[in-house]
């Protein structure tokens, strides 16, 4: 043999061995790490059955880890899974014994139309320390809201007719209501009784307002009964007969008539000529021109409304 085969050969004999040990004890360390990575958690999951539309099922995940406890790198997003479930946003509760759990719910969104079995999904959560909790997946079966087919048996019809909608109690409304009206047509009679009776008291009252009154009962504004008329409530309003010159006394006494000073005095000068002077033969005949009394008189009883309320 070739003396330097040989000593390879020899060499490997004497390395062989060692060297198989060894390289299997540094792939133990490997080997365990990886199971490390994923470790078993202590899971409390949600009841297995009897699960339908809208029902929250909830697992409880216990961070702790040989005694010592788990601090999370991040916590399950909230998420739609698939067609039956979706995630809602995770938290860490603390129970009475002061342990930390996560908490994962899953709400069902979908009904199927049988009986169906589904699973939660299966997690791995990280950790600050590098291991991460490994949540299996777990299976639960969800229901139908109603059966697919109606029993057809009695009342159990796949289709009922409509309902009739009870009539509402309306007697007691109805009553209200015409208790209201008759309450408001009362105060409205009583509000029309007043205003008549307020108009009768004042026009036979007042001066202006009983003289108005009588005025538009004479068919001749121009005569001399409509002046009459016209002097009359001045004087009464005055407490006394009222001519031209103690025209400013009445004012004095009555300032609610000042506006009209100017429309009075006219009225007094006019009716001296037409009572006075309309017969004198000084005076040339000419037909006497339309004076407005009616209107004189309206706003005498105006000024005198407007100053009693």
């Amino acid at each position: 043999m070739n003396p330097v085969n040989a000593a390879v050969l020899a060499m490997a004999l004497a390395v062989g061995p060692s060297g198989l040990a060894l390289a299997a004890d540094s792939a133990k360390p490997a080997t365990t790490a990886t199971a490390a990575t994923a470790a078993t958690a202590t899971i409390e999951q949600p009841r297995s059955f009897g699960h339908v539309l809208g029902d929250v099922l909830t697992q409880r995940v216990l961070l702790e880890q040989q005694g010592r406890p788990l601090e999370l790198g991040a916590l399950p997003a909230a998420a739609r899974i698939d067609l039956w479930l979706e995630r809602r946003p995770s938290r860490i509760e603390t129970d009475a014994e002061g342990r930390r759990w996560l908490v994962v719910e899953y709400q069902i969104i979908n009904a199927p139309r049988n009986l169906t079995a589904i699973s939660l999904p299966a997690l791995a959560i990280a950790t600050a320390s590098g291991s991460a909790l490994a949540l299996p997946a777990w299976p639960v079966s969800i229901g139908p809201l109603t059966p697919a087919e109606a029993f057809g048996q009695g009342d159990l019809q796949p289709l009922r007719p409509d309902r009739p909608v009870a009539a509402l109690p309306t007697f007691a409304i109805e009553r209200h209501l015409k208790l209201s009206l008759l309450a408001l047509l009362a105060v409205l009679l009583a509000w029309l009784a007043w205003w008549a009776w307020r108009n009768m008291r004042e026009a036979q009252q007042l001066p202006f307002a009983h003289a108005w009154r009588e005025l538009k009962r004479i068919d001749d504004p121009a005569s001399p009964e409509a002046w009459r008329v016209v002097h009359r409530a001045l004087n009464r309003s005055a407490g006394r007969v009222v001519h031209g010159a103690s025209l400013p006394q009445l004012l004095a006494d009555a300032p609610y008539l000042r506006p009209l000073q100017p429309r009075l005095e006219d009225f007094y000068r006019e009716s001296t000529r037409r009572f006075f002077f309309a017969e004198s033969a000084a005076t040339p005949a000419q037909p006497q021109a339309a004076y407005p009394l009616k209107p004189l008189c309206r706003a005498l009883h105006n000024a005198e409304k407007r100053h009693r309320h």
